[in-house]
């Protein structure tokens, strides 16, 4: 059997993984090439695979056409909008995720985001390095107003940070638990709201066709000129041509994107910006949050093979 694993970060500091994966008897098929691959490259690498360890990189229906051998997904991360679920399930692929993995990480990323573009940590950087000690004015986070679109498990953990920072937190999600809301003083809002209110909004929202682009050109123009947008989900939930815009008239004072719509970017313009922060689709890259999800997925796969029973992670039916 072969397995394609296509993560960056998958056993970068467990290379142990790869062992497990051999020891049940899988030939590994590796991503080479140093970033996300494109649908093409997927196809051709998953043509003999009954195994696959993914990442963000698309398996879409094209892809799943040229993978006839494939009968397990074990998805290294939680998202699962880069995957076709439909097309799973009428072939009976196996899906698994690596729920709860990547959560710490990516609400510490978020929080880190907010506070390296409020105060413009990475300019001041750049501006010292060149020698040039002018004061450099940012805004506030403590006592500001935090919106949440997506109150999810990452979005709880975002919120719990941004008690210590004795901020009013708005919130905004589809399956409201009015217990967590009220035992942490969320205050429910709708998404208009929430662009309109707060200080710094935070994206934490699954992608679906309800939720692609909800950020756009009308409620960018409601956010404050001291807003600040952060996002660590899905670069699809902004329309990235409505923020650019946004970001080159000074009309928000800034945002942090770890997630674009195309990955990297091609317009040089988001290269030139001082009020933004990019990330390289990085939140969860912290050594103890891919360990765990490389363990999980590992699980997962083995399981769904019929090769060890996993322990981890979270199944779907297909």
């Amino acid at each position: 059997m072969k397995v394609l694993v296509t993560p960056r970060s998958f056993g970068k500091t467990d290379p142990g993984l790869f062992d497990r994966l051999r020891a049940a008897g899988l030939d590994i098929v590796r991503n080479e090439t140093g970033g996300i691959l494109k649908a093409d490259q997927m196809r051709a690498l998953l043509t003999d695979c009954q195994g696959l360890i993914v990442g963000v990189d698309p398996v879409n229906t094209d892809v799943l056409a040229d993978a006839p051998a494939l009968k397990a997904i074990a998805k290294y991360g939680v998202g699962l909008d880069n995957i076709d679920l439909a097309a799973c399930e009428a072939r009976g692929i196996a899906v698994s995720r690596t729920l709860g993995a990547p959560t710490e990480a990516v609400a510490d990323y978020a929080l880190a985001l907010m506070l390296a573009v409020a105060r413009k940590v990475p300019l001041i950087d750049r501006r010292c390095r060149e020698r040039d000690w002018s004061k450099i004015t940012g805004i506030d986070l403590f006592g500001r107003t935090l919106g949440i679109v997506g109150l999810g498990a990452i979005g709880r953990a975002v919120a719990r940070r941004a008690q210590g920072f004795s901020m009013r937190i708005l919130a905004n999600d589809i399956r409201w638990d009015e217990d967590f809301a009220a035992a942490n003083r969320i205050e429910r809002a709708s998404l208009d709201e929430i662009c309109a209110e707060a200080d710094f909004i935070s994206l934490h929202t699954q992608l679906d066709d309800s939720t692609r682009h909800c950020i756009d050109a009308r409620r960018l123009a409601s956010m404050k000129p001291t807003a600040i947008l952060i996002n660590t989900a899905r670069g699809e939930l902004v329309d990235n041509a409505a923020l650019l815009a946004a970001l080159q008239e000074g009309r928000i004072h800034g945002a942090g994107l770890d997630v674009f719509e195309q990955e990297p970017p091609v317009e040089e313009a988001w290269y030139q910006l001082d009020n933004l922060v990019m990330g390289s689709h990085c939140s969860s890259s912290t050594r103890g949050a891919t360990e765990l999800m490389g363990r999980m997925a590992v699980d997962n796969l083995l399981r769904d093979l019929g090769l060890s029973q996993g322990q981890d992670g979270q199944g779907l039916s297909t």
